[in-house]
């Protein structure tokens, strides 16, 4: 975490020197960040209804689970990093380039559905935890904070967007704080923790499908790959030969990256699943919908801080979660069609790629003011995912093993 805190792009290379780092990992490090915005992305709205879900409905029982994503995580980013790093493309190019157009387009299309679904879902996220602090109704919510996030992401320049999003990387110790206003039973926690087991139920095993749904999830493959070019870019790494500069640094630096995103992802996992084992399983409370729900539901057993905080982990880690669901489904598209793409690009210059990403987000917005139940789009967009993963994870091995693209 310090090595990434010394990569913010917001510094010069001669500070780099202060942190006793080679010049070479230095080059390496140096304006990277993607694997930490795409880990918190993980937890966002929705996977947060997921988790509060399982800690509400089976207690400490599932907490392991947060240990056994994490490398399964690191694994499958990393990869999908080392294939934009070297190869100077997105994923959805290499895996064009590896498998041909006529499977990638469909899979994209469901990509970019179950995206819209869950941006639809945390924009009404993000809304309803807005209400819980400041008591405006949430059907007034949606509409601007759905467009402040559309506008951000297209008309800000990226140096500053990248900030941002490394700034709301912190909403996700929220939840850290909030599990302790619970007073979770911690000798309960650690057999949790350390002693698998399993709910042997149609529930229980519903639940696991869902939390790894929820966790490695398609949209994150695409927008790590993607970032890891526009941060080559960024740093000058990416000549106008478009061959990489690649060294040992920067895919050192890479690794580092995600192993600290997907640690945070995994906190956030674990103290939500806790603060909801303690405050909701223990006293009955098992019809949790959402996320917001659960926020509501903490008020009168854990207090209002426990409120607080949970509805402004919601807030911080969703206004970073849209943004990165409408920009993979940009990259996605972009580079199955062949258009221009990055957010180092302007409007004017990659239009087609903002164009993706506002349609996919008012798309959201209309799915959030419509009749259709929020948690049956979930449970949709998880079926799409749960389709469309092992399909690309499939061809991302394939990719990472072919020297002819690497």
């Amino acid at each position: 975490m310090i090595v990434r805190a010394c990569a913010f792009r917001s510094f010069e290379p001669s500070i780099f020197a202060l942190c006793g780092l080679p010049e070479s990992f230095v080059r390496g490090v140096h304006g990277l960040g993607p694997g930490l915005i795409t880990g918190v992305a993980d937890d966002d709205p929705s996977g947060i209804s997921t988790y509060t879900i399982a800690g509400a409905t089976f207690g400490y029982q599932l907490l392991w689970l947060s240990l056994l994503t994490f490398p399964l995580n690191v694994a499958v980013q990393s990869i999908c990093a080392r294939i934009g790093l070297v190869s100077g493309r997105g994923l959805a190019a290499n895996l064009q380039q590896r498998g041909g157009r006529r499977w990638l387009v469909p899979v994209v299309a469901l990509l970019a559905i179950a995206n819209t679904v869950n941006i639809g879902a945390d924009i009404g996220a993000i809304a309803a935890a807005i209400e819980l602090l400041v008591g405006i109704p949430t059907i007034w919510l949606v509409l601007p904070v759905g467009l402040a996030i559309a506008f951000t992401e297209v008309l800000v320049p990226y140096p500053t967007f990248a900030r941002v999003l490394k700034l709301l990387c912190f909403a996700v110790f929220a939840y850290v704080i909030g599990a302790f206003f619970a007073s979770p039973d911690w000798s309960a926690a650690a057999r949790g923790t350390f002693a698998p087991s399993l709910p042997l139920d149609r529930e229980g095993f519903a639940t696991i499908v869902a939390i790894f749904g929820t966790t490695i999830s398609p949209y994150l493959f695409f927008w790590q790959a993607s970032e890891e070019v526009e941060e080559e870019e960024a740093i000058g790494l990416m000549p106008k030969d478009l061959t990489p500069k690649v060294t040992r640094g920067l895919i050192h630096a890479a690794r580092i990256d995600i192993a600290a995103g997907m640690a945070t992802a995994s906190i956030g996992f674990y103290f939500v699943v806790l603060t909801a084992a303690a405050a909701l399983f223990t006293t009955g409370g098992h019809d949790i919908k959402t996320a917001s729900d659960a926020a509501e539901a903490l008020r009168p057993l854990a207090g209002s801080g426990a409120t607080i905080l949970f509805a402004a982990g919601i807030i911080g880690v969703g206004l970073l979660a849209v943004p990165v669901l409408a920009g993979s489904t940009a990259y996605a598209i972009s580079e199955v069609f062949g258009w221009r793409e990055g957010l180092n690009e302007t409007f004017r210059r990659a239009p087609q790629f903002y164009g993706v990403i506002a349609v996919s987000t008012l798309l959201g917005i209309v799915l959030t003011i419509s009749p259709i139940s929020e948690m049956q789009a979930l449970f949709f967009a998880a079926i799409v995912n749960g389709t469309i993963s092992p399909i690309i994870l499939v061809f991302v091995m394939l990719a990472a093993r072919d020297r002819n693209l690497l």
